[in-house]
């Protein structure tokens, strides 16, 4: 499927299969039906490849795998209902319209170009009789001031003949590979306001030409793999392109043969998430063995390691934010430095096995990672880099591991329907061992480390105090799953739910909510206190994806059954092999494969303004940040914007900033704060109720993140924590959030500014030493004119 609009007119051309949809886009105005489907064209007899507009929205081309491109006229044109243009002998890549002409050009997967002149310009269309009567008639009914309203709208099908005043032909055609070297040409895009053709080929090189004289400008590899996309910028001079195999993008500036952005992700399916300590990074670990490392801010990654060479089970962050460690197939376990961006220790098993778990302690020194295979647990220690213990006692694969976030105290869920809790400090000895109804598939601890959640194969989440082995609740999760039903299943996605659970845990960062997510499109957060479903994310609605609906579509239903279960081969099988049970990505031997939607990751920022999940669909995070809300504290009929500017102008700050945060608008807020005197700051921290403390501080730290006045801000928060520290110290637990996104932002102005101390502390420490010599010098100079005046 493609789609285009049209730059002149409100216009919208939808192509299906072989079909061309032309929809009546919605402007600025509401309506009651906005996107109308106004005509239907038929002509190309395979799939469409591409779309253009000519500049005036009068026309459009479509191009298709029949070596085929057809010009249809957007309106009723009396000498334009539709033309085909052959003389390709490969599909049709991209077919381009000169500015302000309907000269074409077409570009085929062969390698070939065409030129096409036509003989009318877009100014000589004319419309029909009857479509200019319906003008005419439309625009004197506006004149009369008669409103009309139709209750519904019929599509116009155009299957009329070429009118032969309209015509085409070749002028010229030229081939890219004359030398036999470029003999699959992918993408293509032309710039028509500086008439540059930016072609892409399968073997990673790119050719840059000057239309219509066809002249080289420049050819340039940028990859091994196949350029699968390319398009140019509104100015022309940057280039973006995608190559799909590799999962890359890139931005090539081709006036000066230089990259603007260059950004590669996963190339194959996300297993696993970690967020930093302060919230600035999130750590991926991917099935194609990569490990990288994202600002949450920009979006972008900025290092890969790849020194795994088979699938990531899990990753994760050390406490000090610097030390990324990650587990994989391959039978290794390897801690990567952020600050060289190299791999620094590599954790082995006597004998070869498969990690399927992680957990570091919260002091970063024990690193411990579980088995599948042998079922047993690995502790080494992060300094030595040796294997300290083999933790025995599981009879089943070691699905997730935890350590408890304030001692070292570490659980392990298992198949064998049992979590262990292991004491690393007491000889490493089993403290308790957790009875579940079903196998283990996810732990995960509170941030207090006062309670334990475990996830079981049978759809619960059940919360155990992990001190004395009690269970404090359990929640029935399998219904909010709402699994949809595959293309291959026998079974409908009622029946489907009931071998569905969640695989993966997390703990909001004040402990009072819980994540889940597993096999199934949607994300649930729960309330631990009620255990009660809160609200349920959909993660994806791409219907490319399989398991995504409840019910199979008629249209894909015969009478021997569902398509995807009819074999298309030879007819020497058994028809279409149906998947092993406990199958999670499909058979990807199979000649159509669909991968399944699901969430095999979860994880909270500290904090506590988003979540990020991995999914089939990619890296997904989630914000909760209100800021945008109006959501007024303590209102009533005084507090008004200018009730707080009138107690600015009485230099009442207190209760300027008290009725600010009563009214709760973020520029008001912040025009009080920037309006108080430095020297006030502390006067007016210690006049403050407690009530509007944690207030100011989660306002100051969205503030620090953007704001240029950073030393007035740090002013204000350094002075809140001195005069309300110990009150603050009592309700840690509550605030630990806002102090987390405080740091978060002091680390990344830190981080910022001490980059641009390093380059100039030279420079500083000569101009202070030039200052001291001339002052030196200066004071000479006095201490001898005082002399000869005193002589």
């Amino acid at each position: 499927m493609w789609l285009l609009a049209s730059s002149f007119d409100r216009k919208l051309v939808v192509t299906k299969e072989n079909v061309a949809l032309l929809y009546h886009a919605p402007g600025k105005h509401r309506e009651y039906n906005a996107l109308v489907l106004d005509k239907t064209y038929y002509g190309p007899y395979d799939e469409t490849t591409c779309i253009d507009w000519t500049t005036d929205s009068k026309c459009f081309a479509v191009g298709s795998k029949d070596m085929s491109t057809w010009v249809f006229g957007a309106e009723r044109w009396a000498n334009l209902i539709y033309y085909s243009l052959g003389g390709h002998k490969d599909l049709v890549v991209g077919c381009f319209f000169e500015k302000e002409s309907l000269d074409l050009y077409t570009v085929s997967q062969d390698g070939a170009l065409c030129v096409w002149e036509s003989d009318t310009e877009p100014s000589g269309l004319v419309l029909t009789k009857k479509v200019a009567e319906k003008e005419e008639e439309k625009e004197s009914s506006l004149e009369e001031g008669e409103e009309a309203e139709e209750g519904g709208s019929r599509a116009q099908v155009i299957r009329g003949k070429a009118d032969i005043r309209k015509s085409s032909s070749v002028s010229s055609r030229h081939f890219f590979n004359k030398e036999g070297e470029f003999n699959n040409l992918t993408c293509a895009s032309f710039h028509k306001d500086t008439h540059i053709l930016v072609t892409g080929f399968a073997s990673g090189v790119f050719h840059l030409h000057e239309l219509p004289e066809f002249n080289l400008i420049h050819s340039l590899s940028i990859s091994d793999q196949r350029i699968s996309s390319v398009v140019m910028n509104c100015s022309g001079d940057w280039i973006g392109f995608g190559c799909s195999g590799m999962g890359q993008l890139l931005v090539w500036e081709w006036q000066s043969e230089s990259y603007v952005f260059k950004q590669q992700g996963h190339f194959n399916n996300m297993a696993s998430l970690a967020y930093s300590p302060d919230g600035q990074y999130i750590v991926t670990g991917g099935d194609d063995g990569k490990v990288k490392v994202w600002n949450t801010n920009s979006g972008l990654c900025f290092v890969t390691f790849t020194e795994h060479t088979s699938s990531i089970t899990h990753v994760t962050f050390t406490s000090s934010g610097f030390v990324i460690v990650s587990a994989s197939l391959d039978g290794t376990v390897r801690a990567y430095d952020l600050h060289r961006y190299r791999n620094f220790r590599t954790f082995t098993s006597p004998r070869p096995v498969q990690f399927s778990s992680l957990a570091v302690d919260f002091s970063g020194e024990l690193v411990s990672a579980g088995a599948q295979d042998s079922f047993e647990i690995f502790i080494w220690s992060m300094q030595t880099g040796r294997l300290l213990e083999v933790l025995a006692g599981h009879a089943g694969p070691v699905s997730s591991l935890c350590f408890s976030p304030v001692q070292s105290i570490l659980a392990s869920a298992s198949w064998d329907k049992t979590v262990r809790i292991w004491d690393m400090i007491d000889s490493w000895q089993t403290k308790e061992t957790l009875p579940l109804p079903a196998d283990g598939l996810a732990v995960s601890y509170r941030p207090d480390g006062q309670e334990l959640a475990v996830a079981t194969l049978d759809g619960e989440i059940s919360f155990w105090v992990p001190q004395d082995a009690t269970q404090t609740g359990s929640i029935a999760g399998r219904h909010d799953l709402v699994m949809g039903r595959k293309e291959s299943e026998k079974i409908t996605a009622k029946q489907s739910a009931k071998g569905k659970s969640f695989t993966a845990l997390c703990y909001s960062a004040d402990g009072a909510s819980i994540l889940a997510g597993g096999q199934s499109r949607f994300v649930c957060i729960y309330n631990v206190k009620e255990q009660i479903l809160m609200k349920k994310f959909e993660v994806s609605c791409n219907l490319s994806f399989d398991a995504m609906e409840e019910f199979l579509d008629r249209r894909k239903m015969t009478e021997f059954g569902s398509l995807a279960l009819v074999d298309e081969g030879a007819g020497d099988g058994d028809g279409v092999q149906l998947s092993l049970p406990g199958v999670r990505k499909g058979d990807m031997s199979s000649r159509h494969f669909k991968p399944e939607i699901r969430v095999s990751s979860l994880r909270f920022s500290p904090t506590g303004r988003s979540w990020a999940a991995t999914t089939t669909e990619g890296l997904l995070v989630y914000s909760l940040d209100g800021s945008m809300i109006f959501d007024p504290y303590d209102l009533d009929l005084d507090v008004t914007p200018a009730s707080v500017r009138r107690q600015l102008r009485l230099k009442e700050w207190t209760s300027a900033i008290v009725l600010a945060f009563r009214l709760n608008e973020h520029a008001l807020t912040q025009e009080v704060l920037e309006t108080v005197p430095h020297k006030e700051i502390p006067v007016v921290c210690g006049s403050l109720p407690d009530v509007y403390v944690e207030k100011l501080l989660f306002f100051l730290a969205g503030c620090l993140e953007k704001s240029a006045h950073l030393q007035f801000y740090l002013s204000w928060a350094q002075n809140l924590l001195l005069l309300h520290g110990q009150k603050l110290k009592n309700r840690s637990g509550a605030i630990l959030p806002t102090i987390q996104s405080l740091q978060k932002s002091l680390q990344r102005h830190f981080e910022s500014l001490s980059k641009l101390c390093e380059w100039n502390i030279y420079t500083i420490r000569y101009a202070v030493a030039l200052s001291k010599q001339r002052g030196l010098k200066r004071s000479a100079e006095q201490y001898s004119v005082n002399a000869e005046l005193a002589g």
